[in-house]
């Protein structure tokens, strides 16, 4: 009965513990201010999670929603708006230098980020293949600043490469730098957008591993696809 029933606020924050998510991730999954999840859980304000809201975060953990408060009867058919397939997209733990460049190739995710599946679809890109990364340093700026999230595709490597933003691999070191094709074929120049900082000219492609295109700022510029309810999300 109800009272043998564990406490919604408390099984939300076991899910939220186990998948390595934060409150404030999960808040613009709803489209809510980012301390709603953390009042929720740690204030009971509001006093019960909206019917939506609800259905979003059970569908998002792949629980029942009963488990976050919902009824257990049998509830009449209702029509309501369609809910979005949203996909995790990993955070890793290492840092694209757009600096004097990172040498850590820890590539363990250290969390995700939730988006609408058909708008990675419509992005051209797998939601399997890609991840978020931090930008480190300011050799990007302003196209990008240290502390940024960008998505990376994994799928879109040095098979097609064109002009762009890339995270690439040169003698070890993982950065985000301007890949710029020239005129003579087969090289290409790997630059920094500040020009405080070096570039490589007419580099060899053999020295380069492409790890893949880069899009700027994304996680937080397009926020409104990264919420099941088209909420804003960062």
């Amino acid at each position: 009965m109800a009272g043998s029933e564990e406490d919604p606020r408390i099984i939300l924050e076991r899910l939220i513990a186990e998948r390595g998510e934060n409150y404030a991730d999960l808040s613009r999954l709803l489209k809510r201010n980012p301390a709603y999840i953390q009042q929720f859980i740690k204030r009971g304000t509001p006093r019960k999670l909206d019917e939506e809201d609800r259905r979003v975060l059970a569908r998002y953990f792949g629980v029942a929603e009963q488990l976050l408060g919902g009824s257990s009867s049998v509830a009449p058919v209702r029509k309501s708006r369609s809910l979005p397939a949203v996909v995790t997209v990993p955070r890793l733990s290492l840092g694209a230098s757009a600096g004097p460049g990172s040498l850590d190739e820890d590539e363990r995710a250290t969390g995700a980020m939730a988006f609408d599946a058909n708008w990675l679809r419509h992005l051209g890109v797998q939601p399997q293949r890609v991840s978020i990364i931090r930008v480190d340093g300011e050799s990007m700026a302003p196209t990008l600043n240290d502390g940024d999230e960008i998505m990376v595709d994994h799928e879109d490597g040095a098979d097609r490469l064109r002009d762009g933003v890339y995270v690439l691999r040169l003698d070890g070191v993982l950065m985000v730098k301007r890949i710029a094709l020239g005129p003579r074929r087969g090289l290409f120049s790997v630059l920094s957008d500040n020009a405080l900082y070096p570039g490589w000219i007419d580099i060899d492609p053999a020295l380069v591993a492409i790890v893949g295109p880069a899009s700027s700022d994304l996680a937080r510029r397009q926020a409104a696809p990264m919420c099941g309810r088209a909420g804003e999300c960062g």
